[in-house]
């Protein structure tokens, strides 16, 4: 197969939603067939954007933009699903990002396994969500979304730990703290398809945390540094405000995140 970062920087350069989804899961998949018959593909380097190609809709918005629908309504439940469906994108770009921005940093080859793995996961949930969305009559892009998302990417865009500590242990550890209240929030209502969808993103999320986690400590024993306060110090440095409880303890320790790695930056903790 081709370089890894150079089918990671196509994913980034891809604007159609579907088809960056798509050309993901495909580049995935060739990554895995490749290693699970014994080989090594290349990963090589690539220039990857600063900003991922994106369609014209959704309106992306600033955050406090973003119109606020009530949960209770089927039209606020839709709302989530689709403000969801823009994370799980965004994750896949996050994703291959990590990958083609780092490529320079000598990683050992479960590093990639591990990003190709969590981009084509993330793929996957994009299109289940969007299967939930055309289900009630809506797509990707109906609605808008906010514009938050990829300014972790652009602060950390330098600094490898910065991302992992960012990205995985802290944006995506936070999927793991509100995903249980949506799942009961769609049960109750009986909508199968969202229960589904979002207990599938639940469950492999943990491992996106994960690998988060077990990269960064890998690269804090290169270095000799403490993982615990080098983690709240990247967090400190690049996230903006505190980091808001509750917190799924049971999840993010299953994830490798323990409390005293987080609590101290919780709001009103620090």
């Amino acid at each position: 197969m081709r370089p890894l970062a150079e089918c990671a920087a196509e994913v980034l350069a891809t604007a159609d939603a579907a088809e960056k989804a798509r050309l993901s899961r495909a580049h995935a998949a060739a990554w895995v067939a490749a290693r699970e018959a014994g080989e090594m593909p290349p990963v090589g380097r690539a220039a990857p954007p600063l900003r991922p190609a994106r369609p014209d809709r959704p309106e992306v918005l600033p955050p406090r933009e973003v119109p606020k629908r009530k949960p209770g309504s089927a039209e606020g439940r839709t709302a989530m699903l689709h403000a969801v469906a823009h994370i799980e994108l965004n994750a896949v770009d996050l994703h291959w990002d990590v990958i083609a921005r780092f490529a320079h940093v000598p990683m050992p080859p479960g590093f990639y396994d591990d990003w190709v793995q969590a981009a084509d996961e993330e793929s996957k949930h994009f299109g289940l969500l969007s299967d939930c969305l055309a289900a009630r009559g809506s797509h990707y892009g109906a609605l808008p979304a906010h514009a938050g998302m990829w300014r972790a990417a652009e602060d950390t865009a330098e600094d490898i730990m910065g991302r992992l500590a960012v990205v995985p242990m802290v944006l995506e550890a936070r999927g793991l703290d509100v995903t249980p209240d949506m799942i009961d929030l769609f049960r109750r209502h009986h909508e199968t398809d969202a229960v589904a969808a979002l207990e599938t993103i639940y469950a492999e999320e943990v491992g996106h945390v994960a690998y988060g986690s077990k990269w960064f400590h890998f690269l804090c024993g290169r270095h000799e540094q403490d993982p615990r306060e080098t983690f709240q110090g990247l967090v400190r440095q690049y996230f903006r405000g505190p980091l808001k409880p509750p917190f799924n303890t049971e999840k993010r320790a299953e994830a490798g995140l323990p409390p005293d790695f987080y609590w101290p930056l919780a709001d009103g903790m620090d």
